[in-house]
């Protein structure tokens, strides 16, 4: 019987994560339809996306479950035909030119204010927060806001940029605890409604707008999980925007995921339902795009406290579905814990990283000192 036959050959290769089917530990696999062996097989990880949003399989620990699959590298053992040409468009195409770019909007940060609002806590800020000394989400978020702050080293009369503003937190946060004036680009049509009405009534403008069309003068600029979405082809534009910018004793401060190696497409599952037209960058890609336009004062990697981030959102979540029932179905909020999960589990397997980057045009005189 071929499900045997495949089932066979998934068993053996979820023995190298010390996964086992139908077995008796939290990471162990849970299968519902045995289909899912060859679905596996000939699909790779869209397919163990897709197939668990179907309800096809479960896991009592989703992210261990993962974090096992990653930490044994199978993911580098099966590949789909799709994985092949979702290649070869990224090396062809631009995803991320300016009509295109707008997709990861429309179909993820206009989902919905309230799932937001429910799952990031008391600050709508979607990035990692800094967990050195914080006790809780709220805690960890406001520490990496004023991190931020701190090492552009705002004072007040400053005007600054934040390139992809989300919801404006973080600007509400600078022009309020540091007095600066500042303007927000976003391409969401819901964070850009949302943040004008948080930043009313301080020094902040909030646009819907392409970081492509600014042009005008800053003295620091800042952006937070959104380079995510500028891809490859795109890095030099960017910093070269960004430096346009700032004066010549300007700073700007990078907050971005990253990956070990360098790569030109994100994995197909996420591609497909949560974050189209993405892709992490490698430190040899942000290295290659600044070369020439800025100094880099400081490289600052602290990936692990996304795992920590990222299972705060996930009880806030599955704390707020009751309230939200109805508007989002069950092959939704399990397309949901599945993101969450797999996250989770890039991070804790030290596959993704979270780095803030601090560049200066020229050069710090006498020498930059990093806030930790």
């Amino acid at each position: 019987m071929p499900h045997a036959r495949f089932e066979q050959r998934v068993g053996g290769l979820l023995a190298k994560a010390d996964v086992r089917i139908n077995g008796a530990r939290p990471w162990d696999i849970q299968v519902h339809d045995p289909r899912l062996y060859a679905r596996l097989l000939g699909q790779g990880s869209l397919g163990l996306g897709e197939s668990y949003m179907d309800g096809w399989w479960d896991a009592e620990s989703l992210d261990g479950l993962i974090h096992h699959l990653l930490e044994a590298r199978l993911d580098e053992h099966v590949h789909s035909a799709g994985e092949v040409w979702d290649a070869l468009r990224a090396r062809l195409l631009n995803l991320q030119s300016p009509d295109r770019a707008v997709e990861v909007a429309r179909r993820h940060y206009d989902l919905g204010n309230d799932l937001y609002r429910a799952m990031l806590g008391k600050r709508l800020v979607y990035s990692c927060g800094y967990w050195r000394q914080a006790q809780d989400l709220d805690q960890a978020q406001e520490a990496k806001l004023d991190l931020v702050c701190r090492k552009l080293q705002l004072k007040s009369g400053m005007r600054v940029l934040d390139i992809g503003c989300g919801w404006g937190e973080a600007l509400k946060f600078a022009a309020e605890r540091y007095g600066v004036s500042g303007v927000g680009v976003t391409i969401s049509q819901e964070q850009a409604e949302f943040a004008r009405e948080l930043c009313a009534g301080l020094p902040i403008d909030i646009r819907l707008q392409d970081y492509r069309e600014l042009d005008e003068p800053f003295d620091a600029a800042f952006s937070l999980g959104m380079f995510e979405h500028v891809g490859v082809k795109n890095y030099r534009t960017y910093f070269e925007v960004v430096r346009r910018c700032l004066p010549a004793d300007g700073l700007f401060l990078l907050h971005t995921i990253g990956t070990n190696r360098s790569v030109h497409r994100t994995d197909p599952w996420i591609a497909r339902y949560i974050f189209p037209n993405s892709m992490l960058p490698s430190v040899a890609q942000i290295a290659h795009a600044v070369e020439g336009l800025f100094v880099m004062e400081d490289w600052h990697n602290f990936g692990t406290d996304y795992d920590r981030t990222l299972q705060a959102w996930r009880a806030n979540v599955e704390r707020a579905w009751p309230a939200l029932d109805g508007q989002y179905d069950e092959r939704f909020r399990r397309m949901w814990r599945y993101y969450l999960a797999a996250s989770m589990a890039t991070f804790r397997s030290r596959r993704s990283q979270l780095w803030q980057v601090a560049l200066s045009p020229r050069g710090v005189p006498g020498g930059y000192i990093a806030a930790r």
